[in-house]
């Protein structure tokens, strides 16, 4: 199978570096200082707890139009770049080309299957917590590294030959790889977690250690989650009414150092995501007349670090 994948940062890094580790013919779209780190030295993945690995040579370049037609896409770029990248990708997509997003949110999907087409697209979510340590390497925390892959509804859910090929080009990386029967739900499940763990971590610029053993930042998540949980059931996800509280039992066995990709940028002074995580509950929660006011909270406090995006008084 040859595998894209368009982003090479800390998800498309390490999904990709673990698949060409395992023989798999993988070409890397990157861009500035991190491709020329990986052009002259390889790709490092350095994880605290699992093996290291090293791809040297590895095929990398900035140009999707070099690399011609792909068996799969699996895109790891931030969500304001989706419809740039449903253009730029273009070159890659043939007849039987799938393609697989794991971005953030559960808005990124629509943007590329309107360029794309919605029959090549595969569901997925990606649960793992990497970043770019330096140009050319990637640095994993804990074990966490796992990928659910899966049909849309529209297109008939569940597994299928397409999915299990991927699944199984990621499995022989190592990758904790399964097969959702219904993506369309996991993709909330990861969401509705992602928007409270990118909101607190932001916000209070710390890791989830701290959060969850304070009383009134642990119910800041709890109210952010719920929010999310509440929108999403509202749009006919199928959701458990107390899925907040599951995942905050999920959130007391997670490494106290974990972060957020989100928080990572706001470190870092790059723009953030904010419009299609926090904003995003805000946006849909007014369009279904759910309150959402944690979550605007959250959105107007770090406006202002925010990348470009929709308002929170439209949902598309």
């Amino acid at each position: 199978m040859r595998i894209a994948m368009m982003g090479s940062g800390g998800v498309g890094g390490y999904y990709g570096g673990r698949m060409a580790a395992a023989g798999h013919d993988v070409t890397f779209i990157a861009r500035g200082a991190h491709l020329q780190a990986m052009q002259e030295h390889g790709l490092s993945i350095e994880s605290r707890d699992l093996a290291d690995a090293l791809i040297r040579p590895v095929r990398a370049t900035g140009s999707p139009a070099e690399v011609g037609v792909v068996d799969c896409v699996i895109v790891g770029v931030k969500l304001w770049d989706s419809e740039a990248t449903g253009h730029a990708i273009l070159p890659m997509v043939g007849p039987d080309t799938m393609m697989l997003s794991l971005q953030n949110g559960f808005e990124g999907d629509d943007v590329l299957a309107s360029i794309i087409g919605a029959e090549k697209l595969i569901g997925g979510v990606a649960f793992i917590a990497a970043s770019i340590g330096r140009p050319g390497v990637i640095n994993h925390i804990g074990t966490m590294q796992r990928a659910v892959i899966g049909e849309h509804t529209a297109n008939g859910g569940g597994s299928s030959p397409r999915v299990e090929a991927l699944q199984a080009a990621m499995l022989d990386g190592g990758i904790t790889a399964e097969i959702s029967d219904d993506i369309d739900r996991t993709i909330w499940e990861k969401f509705v977690f992602l928007a409270g763990l990118s909101a607190t971590t932001t916000l209070m610029r710390t890791t989830i250690g701290p959060i969850r053993e304070d009383a009134d930042s642990r119910r800041f998540l709890f109210d952010v989650i719920s929010e999310a949980v509440a929108v999403g059931r509202a749009k006919g996800i199928n959701l458990p009414e107390d899925y907040a509280d599951d995942r905050m039992k999920f959130v007391d066995g997670l490494p106290i150092d974990m972060t957020s990709s989100m928080h990572h940028d706001f470190e870092r002074g790059n723009p953030l995501e904010l419009a299609w995580l926090a904003g995003a509950v805000a946006r849909h929660g007014e369009a279904l007349s759910i309150p959402t006011p944690v979550n605007r909270t959250v959105f107007a406090a770090l406006k202002s670090r925010a990348a470009p995006g929709p308002s929170t008084t439209k949902a598309g």
